[in-house]
């Protein structure tokens, strides 16, 4: 056995007691930080085990001792919006941290449609409409953005990486085009500070960002953990095997049968249960925040029966983050998909998406009428994000202003017609025409196109194919171009259809919490 010399040893030891020797915040407390109003503020991170911390914002002063772990937490006092700010943190050594921002903090999450960019020039699938202008325009000091770089992991994870950028047209091209737009309008309508964290990668399915413990217990999500983990032990017994020879991969609406080819870290796969959640949710936690916008929905797992699935897992995953980060129902408001000639964006995933509706202080941004037919990345972004702004403005902050299209609550047949009715209908009309895209069905449940006019607040349905019309339904297509149903305000009615009593019962819920 080879001898450690003495000075060697020693110098081992002093990397080892260096290894948390100095007082270091975790990343999402660092200059340009926008720290959440009227309520606690966990600050947190690591320095020596036993070491006290002492957190200094303003006039506040908190202090914990670093526990065995080398991790230390203060909570300071619920703040008003404020600043800028300068926070010390001091133990052997002091940290200080520049221009903190109290104000709003949200999450923006999902799939590759949250992470599309400003500019293209930042993402090459991305960039707005008229991305130029709107750079040149992203001049709004109280608006900042922590763009979290990508990291999937087996273990949950305490650090992520990223940096605090203020909105200028030097750093917005980079930035999530639906976080800014969102955080943009609620700047500007609130005159507050805002921050944004973006957690999202692109073609992740839901339960990548849902934690172990809930999938585990879950039986009906039990069995994606399962198959993870089959994959992973293979992997980490057959480094070198070919896909062909390993269990199989999760295979999502739009994935393609590949050739085989060497096996993949399936932890590096975005489809796969808890990856994400580990590497990206974990780490900030419990960073205090208002709430979250979500977007995703084209990755599905499990084909038909993966999209039945769908509005489990997507209730599974608000529950579990509501549950992890211990601040209540916090909002959570996702974005339908926009219409796409492609199986992922078809109707049934869509009122799979409304069955969200469901659960308290939820809400969905209706994206009808600004999809692509061959793009699954739509760069009208504006709409989307003044939509989900909406919803926030008119349902956490009071502010008086419609944020929600027509939505369906229910039919009634007269005669050789059906009439439907809906809420938030102040001034129903076709946008640029009459109303496409309408359809009726008699008891045999074949449905065939039909004329609908506007009568008040109400939608009269009819067809002279269908004389004893007993079922109704909108925009039932992959890509339901021109389907025109809105209201005063300009919003999109969502699809639905009168003969699934779950869609009828969950979209026809205010997006109110209720």
């Amino acid at each position: 056995m080879k001898r450690i010399r003495p000075y060697t040893a020693a110098l081992i030891l002093s990397f080892a007691a260096a290894a948390f020797a100095e007082v270091k915040p975790n990343q999402l407390f660092t200059d340009h930080a926008v720290l959440q109003s009227g309520m606690p503020v966990p600050v947190w991170g690591t320095a020596d085990p036993g070491e006290r911390v002492v957190v200094t914002l303003g006039k506040r002063t908190q202090s914990a001792i670093t526990g065995p772990d080398g991790k230390w937490m203060i909570k300071l006092g619920k703040m008003s919006p404020a600043g800028p700010f300068t926070m010390t943190i001091q133990g052997k050594n002091t940290v200080v941290v520049n221009d903190v921002l109290v104000g709003e903090d949200w999450i923006g999450s999902g799939q590759s449609n949250m992470a599309f960019t400003v500019s293209k020039k930042a993402a090459s699938f991305a960039g707005m409409l008229d991305e130029d202008k709107e750079i040149a325009a992203a001049n709004y000091p109280q608006l900042r953005i922590f763009m979290a770089v990508t990291n999937k992991t087996y273990e949950p994870q305490s650090e992520i990486k990223g940096e605090w950028k203020i909105a200028t047209p030097e750093n917005a091209a980079a930035f999530s085009a639906v976080a800014y737009l969102f955080g943009r309008d609620l700047n500007q309508a609130l005159k507050e500070p805002v921050g944004m964290i973006v957690v999202a990668f692109g073609a992740s399915t839901a339960e990548s960002w849902i934690s172990r413990p809930v999938m585990s217990g879950d039986p009906q999500l039990r069995p994606m953990l399962s198959r993870f983990d089959d994959l992973y032990r293979f992997y980490q017994s057959h480094p070198n095997a070919t896909t062909d020879q390993s269990p199989p991969g999760p295979q999502t609406i739009n994935s393609r049968p590949g050739k085989p080819g060497p096996l993949r870290d399936p932890v590096q796969d975005q489809h796969q249960p808890t990856v994400l959640y580990n590497g990206m949710v974990h780490p900030i936690l419990p960073f205090a925040m208002r709430g979250v916008i979500w977007y995703q929905g084209e990755s599905i797992v499990g084909g038909k029966a993966g999209v039945a699935l769908y509005p489990h897992v997507m209730e599974t995953l608000v529950k579990d983050w509501r549950a992890e980060w211990g601040e209540g129902d916090f909002p959570f408001y996702c974005v339908q998909l926009p219409p796409l000639k492609n199986p992922s964006n078809n109707p049934m995933v869509r009122e799979g998406q409304a069955k969200l509706l469901s659960l308290r202080h939820t809400g969905m941004a209706v994206t009808l009428d600004v999809g692509d037919p061959t793009n699954v990345h739509p760069k009208d972004k504006e709409p989307v994000g003044d939509r989900l702004s909406r919803i926030a403005l008119a349902n956490v902050y009071g502010k008086k202003l419609e944020f929600s299209g027509p939505v369906y609550t229910g039919m009634k047949v007269r005669g050789s017609e059906i009439v439907v009715t809906f809420k938030h209908a102040e001034g129903l009309t076709g946008k640029g025409g009459p109303l496409e895209w309408f359809q009726v069905a008699g008891a045999d449940g074949k449905y065939v196109d039909a004329t609908a006019k506007v009568r008040g607040k109400t939608v009269a349905v009819h067809s002279d194919q269908v004389p004893a019309p007993v079922s109704v339904r909108y925009a039932w297509d992959n890509y339901p171009q021109g389907a025109n149903l809105v209201n005063s305000a300009g919003l999109p009615a969502a699809p639905f259809r009168s003969d699934s009593q779950d869609a009828l019962a969950t979209i026809s819920k205010e997006f109110t919490g209720k």
